[in-house]
């Protein structure tokens, strides 16, 4: 048998001003071909997943490109066009079934506003009848033309995403039955017009955990995957939204109920997935009254795994403008600082701007830089292997990484985007976080799984950014009207 496996991975942020070029997907852009295997084989990713379901059978592999960008503003033509032009070269020699490692809210740069099911109807063009199984991010903003032109959907569960090689393994097994003839799925698809809070997604608390549960108890008898979407709010598209898919055994009927059934839940806690701010000021005055760290400063509002800059400075300027000390932050993205502060080296004492370097039009906000004075305690290529339950086993790439020791904040400078998902963000660089009384992460969810044992209370700070949760900010030209909560329902 001979599987076609992909990865195009992006989650795009329309108002985002961080390009996605084509060697955003990997360390020199994607993996091309062999690189794939390599690179991507025993990693718990769904294209890991998707490897070993199919050496488990001694299929014939094929990877024509496998490339991951962390969120930013919408996808380069080019490197779109590399992506369906490599997939669908490999489809058109022949294959028995595809596997894609996908998002679902990726928005193309003078192109297309649904990149998923564009390239699926471009394979669908070549070969009409070959089975294609999905792999989505909870966050996938669902269209018609991803789920007409597929056999199989399966979205992740959890949000912080531990679950993305399980979601792999599923959605792959559920197609190979097929293939034996085991099973026959069909596909149910149900969309609700609530632009909901990635703040407010949690799958372990609150109405997306209830929505998480109902779509994997569901999953019994000719249920064979039931799926609960958040969808990405930050994407200004018609399709932008909740939504759920279920794959049954041949009931197209069940698959229709039991989608209904998760989606008419979300509708009716629709008021819960909003997120609902309080004053930078008088987050970090609650922080400081905190004793006992390493205590969690929540940067939400310029969080780079949703699209944001990483380099916006207003809540580290309000921590010391209220005297916190025994900082670490980080990770903040400025190359020229990076440059400047490896010429200098370590042990100078030295005086500039850090950060702030990226203006915002989308939101009407000018880059505002920090100025500081200290020194450099460390230089690092950035370089270091995740080890927490999301993206395990992968080696993530910084750039060249500095640390910028102040008075009251060690501050780790990269020249990349990197979330800090992983201890490793401050561990590779020399930093203890756990002897730290705060940590100012740039993060929405991801540092929960691991930053979250280690912490004695979390703040969420309500800061500058193009992920801010404030639908006020944001001028939607695109999305479908009416939509909860921007306008009122019954």
């Amino acid at each position: 048998m001979k599987i076609v496996i992909a990865q195009m991975e992006h989650e795009t942020n329309t108002f985002s001003p961080v390009p996605t070029p084509w060697d955003s997907f990997g360390p020199n852009g994607p993996y091309i071909g062999k690189e794939v295997t390599a690179a991507m084989k025993g990693t718990k990713t769904p294209i890991g997943a998707f490897i070993d379901l199919a050496n488990k059978i001694n299929a014939d592999i094929r990877t024509p490109i496998a490339g991951l960008a962390l969120p930013s503003g919408p996808v380069d033509l080019v490197a779109f066009q590399k992506f369906c032009d490599l997939i669908c070269e490999e489809v058109s020699i022949g294959c028995d079934a595809v596997f894609l490692d996908l998002h679902g809210a990726m928005v193309v740069k003078n192109g297309s506003l649904d990149g998923e099911g564009t390239l699926l109807k471009k394979i669908r063009n070549i070969n009409s009848k070959v089975p294609i199984a999905v792999s989505l991010d909870l966050h996938a903003n669902v269209t018609e033309d991803i789920v007409n032109n597929c056999d199989v959907i399966v979205g992740y569960k959890t949000y912080p995403h531990i679950d993305m090689y399980e979601t792999g393994y599923l959605a792959g097994s559920i197609l190979l039955k097929s293939l034996k003839q085991e099973i026959n799925p069909v596909m149910a698809w149900i969309n609700q017009p609530i632009l909901a809070h990635t703040l407010k997604m949690d799958t372990k608390e609150g109405a997306m955990a209830k929505l998480a549960a109902i779509a994997q108890s569901s999953e019994t008898g000719d249920v064979l995957a039931a799926s609960a979407f958040g969808g990405f709010p930050m994407a200004d598209i018609p399709t932008a939204g909740m939504s759920s898919v279920v794959v049954t055994d041949g009931n197209k009927k069940l698959a229709k109920t039991t989608c209904n059934k998760i989606m008419q839940l979300a509708w009716t806690n629709r008021s819960e997935f909003i997120w609902e701010d309080i004053p930078l000021v008088k987050s970090i005055k609650k922080a400081a009254r905190i004793d006992k760290g390493p205590v969690l400063l929540i940067d939400h509002a310029d969080n780079c795994a949703s699209g944001g800059t990483q380099d916006t400075m207003h809540v580290l300027k309000e921590a010391l403008k209220q005297g916190l000390k025994e900082i670490a932050v980080g990770p903040i993205k400025d190359p020229e600082a990076v440059e400047k502060l490896i010429k200098i080296g370590k042990g100078i004492t030295v005086t500039l701007n850090i950060g702030g370097k990226v203006d915002m039009p989308a939101i009407n906000i000018l880059g505002e830089p920090l100025r500081l004075t200290g020194v450099v305690k460390n230089i690092t290529d950035g370089k270091y292997l995740v080890t927490g339950p999301q993206f395990t086993g992968m080696t993530m790439r910084m750039g060249r990484t500095v640390v910028f020791e102040t008075d009251r904040a060690e501050i780790v400078i990269t020249e990349e985007l990197q979330e800090p998902l992983d201890l490793g963000v401050f561990t590779s660089v020399g930093i203890n976080p756990t002897k730290k009384q705060y940590l100012l992460l740039k993060s929405r969810m991801y540092f929960k799984p691991v930053f979250g044992p280690i912490a004695s209370e979390v703040v969420y700070c309500n800061g500058t950014g193009v992920t801010a949760s404030d639908w006020r900010l944001f001028e939607y030209k695109n999305i479908r009207r009416p939509i909860y909560p921007i306008d009122k329902f019954p």
